[in-house]
């Protein structure tokens, strides 16, 4: 019997679950200093953007929809269409169409911070009545 080599590949061991982990903590990073720099740019704190279900208060308040919105964010299936609304009323505040609110639903890791660091400006008073 031919003696067999095993080769150590990292990614095949231990190595692949630690990328694995960081590759999602590195998503939500970008996302929330998209938030931040979003919820600044309304003129809302941007501490606000690390506090859950605060954060999505704060989004239906940019978007100018009602606080109970937040509500049917945590209701299943209308949830879907309430982010959906929030997200293009969001885009459309800051000059931008439905595809890119669409992006902002979808692709959060990628639009936010194009929203938060990029030149667009918020068109909205940063007052809620």
């Amino acid at each position: 019997m031919a003696p067999t080599l095993d080769l150590f590949v990292p990614l095949q061991s231990e190595g692949g679950s630690i990328i694995e982990s960081l590759i999602p903590l590195a998503l939500t990073i970008v996302v929330f200093a998209g938030f931040w720099k979003t919820f600044e740019k309304a003129g809302e704190p941007g501490w606000a953007a690390i506090i859950p279900i605060y954060n999505f208060y704060i989004l239906t308040k940019i978007s100018k929809n009602a606080w109970w919105w937040v509500i049917l964010f945590f209701i299943p299936v209308i949830n879907l269409f309430a982010v959906a609304k929030v997200s293009i009323d969001v885009a459309g505040k800051f000059g931008k169409g439905i595809l890119f609110g669409l992006g902002l639903m979808f692709l959060s890791f990628i639009f936010y911070p194009l929203l938060g660091f990029g030149g667009s400006q918020y068109q909205g008073a940063a007052q809620f009545g």
